[in-house]
């Protein structure tokens, strides 16, 4: 089922032993499109310090009433790795953070979680882990990551040819593999028009410096593009599979 990453801002993190801030931002491969960690706002837990979490300490996105249950308890968190979200999260973060939880590394391997896995999760919390940081780095098949926030491509223009037709409002993600399927796009006048979705298998680029999403589709096929709903739970209403064009 695919799920709005628009309606999971704000959610409440509870860990296996209290809460532990809501959810800020994610993080998303720009290559694989798969997010790849949750941006955590710790609040007065840990103030002034946010901390990212991988699909791995989730058993899936699926929202207990306002709370996202986080399979880990807060030591573990508040021992992990720190972060300046202000740099760019670099592979060697990565390979320390991964390295503290003793999760697989998702860019090494063919599938989207490395090796064969499908879809990340674990069923219960991991046990505490010292902290070491990485002497050897691993065998990468990307050596830098490419880590996109979705809050800060929100909003970005699309653009269908030679004609920016609409603007990026949302992302659509599996609640399983935490892959990103479809990006919604809000086209037309800004209080008349509709949103539609659109398969990120139509992307061509992104450029950042333009804060643009460069689509393989023509303007009328973007037009043409199906209707984008939600459910009262906010999962996203399935709609037909869109035809090549």
């Amino acid at each position: 089922m695919l799920r709005s990453i628009d309606q999971l801002y704000g959610k409440k993190l509870g860990a296996a032993d209290g809460d532990i801030g809501h959810v800020k931002d994610f993080y998303f491969d720009d290559h694989d499109w798969a997010v790849r960690y949750v941006v955590a706002d710790t609040g007065d837990w840990l103030p002034g310090r946010r901390v990212l979490l991988s699909p791995h300490a989730f058993s899936g996105i699926d929202p207990v009433g306002k709370l996202l249950p986080v399979n880990l308890t807060r030591k573990q968190i508040e021992g992990s790795p720190s972060i300046d979200l202000h740099k760019p999260v670099s592979r060697q973060y990565e390979e320390q953070y991964h390295q503290y939880y003793d999760w697989p590394f998702y860019w090494q391997g063919e599938g989207l979680w490395g090796g064969t896995m499908g879809f990340p999760g674990l069923e219960s919390p991991v046990a505490p882990l010292p902290f070491e940081p990485a002497t050897i780095a691993p065998q990468s098949k990307r050596a830098d990551a490419h880590l996109r926030s979705t809050e800060a491509v929100n909003g970005y223009h699309l653009q269908a040819g030679d004609v920016i037709i609409g603007h990026i409002c949302d992302f659509l993600v599996d609640d399983k593999s935490w892959a990103i399927d479809q990006l919604v796009v809000k086209i037309g006048h800004r209080f008349t028009g509709k949103e539609v979705r659109i398969p990120v298998g139509k992307v061509d680029r992104i450029s950042y410096d333009d804060s643009t999403v460069f689509v393989n589709l023509t303007k009328e096929a973007v037009e043409q593009s199906p209707e984008h709903h939600l459910t009262p739970n906010d999962a996203v209403v399935p709609v037909q599979p869109v035809p090549a064009l």
